[in-house]
């Protein structure tokens, strides 16, 4: 007697319990997923800016390479010295301009005497990463939003990613995943993407169309440049 009664009374506390104690690994899920960032993968970043052939294709290879929702803008900043700086930002209130808090990251290129030194640095959600310095040397195969400040006529030049640009890097994204699901995971009601494989390093080889930097002017190909002495 004494027993069933203990076994009802263990039955009633059970009942008793808040709902989401019972489903306590479906918000541990959820919670997880909502609000995380992202991974970058740092490889592919560095190369699409090695490769990149102006700020309009850079722009498409980052979309390319981030798994998130948001769209990377870039805002890029040449100096009369030949040092360029690239700002990869989430441009939250679509104002155009890199704005408090919506850094996420910074490629610094400086010219050294044998050619430059290349260092990318993480911001906001990704800070604490530091890429190791990239040497870049005559020989080297670039495009040219690198290779253009060797050029003679070199112009420094300033590039943000507009609101009207952004729907054409959407529609390129959207078609991009489209075309490759395989390397996208499902996402969660957040529209945080979970269940991915780790970012792992790589190098990307594809190249792609874009925007022309520098010297280049709209109707002109522009390709990788091999540096010559």
């Amino acid at each position: 007697m004494r027993t069933t009664s203990n076994l009802m009374i263990a039955a009633l506390a059970i009942a008793l319990l808040p709902m989401n104690a019972c489903d306590n690994r479906g918000t541990e899920r959820w919670a997880t997923t909502e609000n995380t960032n992202v991974p970058l993968d740092w490889d592919k970043v560095n190369e699409a800016y090695k490769q990149a052939t102006g700020p309009e294709d850079l722009e498409k290879r980052l979309n390319e390479i981030y798994e998130g929702d948001e769209l990377i803008s870039v805002a890029v900043s040449d100096q009369d010295d030949k040092t360029q700086v690239v700002t990869g930002f989430f441009d939250k209130n679509k104002s155009g301009s890199v704005d408090e808090g919506e850094k996420i990251f910074t490629i610094q290129r400086t010219p050294t005497a044998e050619g430059a030194n290349v260092q990318t640095t993480g911001y906001g959600p990704y800070a604490g990463y530091h890429s190791p310095m990239m040497s870049i040397v005559s020989g080297m195969l670039l495009g040219s939003m690198i290779s253009s400040m060797w050029a003679p006529r070199y112009v420094p030049m300033a590039y943000v990613t507009s609101s009207a640009r952004m729907g054409d890097l959407h529609n390129q994204r959207t078609a991009h995943r489209a075309a490759n699901p395989a390397k996208y995971g499902p996402t969660s009601r957040s529209g945080r993407n979970y269940g991915t494989k780790p970012s792992t390093p790589s190098r990307s080889t594809g190249r792609s169309g874009g925007g022309r930097f520098g010297l280049a002017r709209r109707g002109r190909t522009v390709r990788p440049q091999r540096l010559t002495d």
